[in-house]
């Protein structure tokens, strides 16, 4: 009997192990086995992707190449609160009307198309010179010097016997005519041979820049002058003074050198980088210590075609009215100039990091959530930069406090992607 028992409690141990066993073995969902079933129905074992103990689905290669050209943006998260500490602010990237401003410094000069130089064109001595210092303003026709030349003496002196020979053969000839049978008016072809040297002689004067009352008088007074007055041709300052009194002078000497002031030269550098920018005809405003809150209005009139080597600039030249002469050579100008760029996609100055080797804007992405994006930039002003590539119209970027947010994404070791760039142009098929 006690067999029996210890039997019948080794069974019920044994079923209870079992039972214990199998209860702890994971059951299968019954979706799984549903779609294994109808896998296998089908035949495409592995055709429902997280599947477990099913290969997962390949992607195509179209699909990974795009995942794999489209890497996901790196983002850096600044909340709100701490966005209002430290002082950011977000604008909106536009498309804004530029305009350039370009200030540089200006040097008064002389027009150099109003410098003249008077001269003679006899040899002699400088007998007399009224023009006595540099500075003089001379009115045109006014004397500055008187000349003794004997070659001078020696033309009026042919000059006055030409003309008594032409006296003498029109008071022999008494206006009658001696006129052979057939033949030529004799008296007449004296006269005119006699006017014609008279003429010749006053032409060889006035070369020598003798003028018509002064070639009257010699003719009047059968008398030659024994200096020639030199009057000034030009009205001016005189800016250099190259004879003295008693000094002797060549043919074509230069006597003084006479400056119109009443117009002027404005020569300004401009930069290299901005040479681009300017044109002939872009208005400029001018304005000098020596009139403060005065402004003069111009343009530029000519842009010089070389480039100084030492200070790397370029010359442009305005001209101006010299109203009262107030304007003087060697002044100092303040030289302004606004060019206009027309409609451009722009973002405030501040908006744009420059690390030295790339540039960087964080754009808002919202929730504070910033992604840095490298971006290229054009043409700048006092407070707007152009962008030619990286951001699009619409889209948001900080443009306050952005150095901290990019302290912050160093320190999260958040970098910008590399930018993209453009695609080739296919090639073109030649037949």
């Amino acid at each position: 009997m006690n067999k029996q028992k210890r039997v019948l409690a080794v069974a019920v141990v044994i079923v209870a192990f079992a039972l214990i066993f199998y209860l702890s073995k994971p059951a299968k969902p019954v979706a799984n086995r549903a779609a294994a079933s109808v896998a296998a129905a089908e035949g495409k074992t592995g055709s429902t992707p997280g599947m477990p103990g099913m290969p997962a689905e390949k992607p195509s290669p179209q699909k990974a190449q795009e995942e794999a050209a489209e890497p996901e943006a790196p983002t850096v998260e600044i909340p709100p609160e701490k966005q209002q500490l430290i002082g950011v602010k977000v604008t909106t990237v536009q498309i804004l009307p530029l305009t350039k401003t370009i200030r540089t410094v200006g040097l008064v000069e002389y027009d150099q198309r109003r410098l003249q130089t008077i001269n003679t064109k006899v040899e002699g001595w400088v007998e007399k010179l009224y023009v006595n210092f540099t500075g003089t303003y001379v009115k045109k026709g006014e004397p500055v010097a008187d000349i003794y030349s004997p070659e001078l003496w020696a033309t009026q002196q042919e000059f006055i016997n030409v003309v008594r020979w032409a006296k003498q053969a029109k008071a022999k000839n008494g206006g009658q005519t001696a006129q052979t049978a057939g033949g030529p008016d004799v008296s007449a072809m004296i006269d005119r041979d006699a006017r014609s040297l008279v003429e010749a002689a006053r032409q060889r004067l006035k070369l020598f820049d003798i003028s018509d009352p002064q070639i009257e008088k010699i003719e009047e007074s059968e008398k030659p002058i024994r200096t020639l007055t030199i009057y000034s041709p030009y009205s001016g300052y005189v800016l250099q003074k190259n004879v003295n009194q008693g000094t002797r002078v060549m043919a074509g000497a230069d006597l003084l050198d006479v400056a119109d002031l009443s117009t002027v030269w404005i020569t300004a550098d401009i930069y290299e980088f901005e040479m681009p920018l300017i044109k002939v005809g872009d208005p400029a405003a001018v304005q000098l210590s020596y009139f403060p809150g005065r402004q003069f209005s111009t343009k530029i009139d000519y842009i010089y075609p070389t480039l100084q080597g030492e200070t790397r600039t370029l010359k442009a030249r305005f001209t101006l009215p010299n109203e009262g002469g107030k304007l003087k050579p060697q002044m100092f100008t303040n030289v302004e100039m606004k060019i206009g760029l027309g409609k451009r996609l722009a973002v405030p100055a501040d908006a744009v990091i420059n690390t030295g080797v790339r540039q960087v804007a964080y754009v808002d992405k919202g929730e504070g959530i910033f992604e840095p994006r490298e971006v290229l930039t054009g043409v700048r002003t006092d407070k707007l930069v152009e962008v030619t590539a990286g951001l699009k119209a619409g889209e948001k970027v900080a443009s306050s406090a952005n150095f901290l947010i990019d302290s912050e994404a160093k320190l999260k070791g958040v970098e910008p992607l590399p930018r993209q760039a453009a695609p080739p142009a296919p090639a073109a098929h030649h037949r």
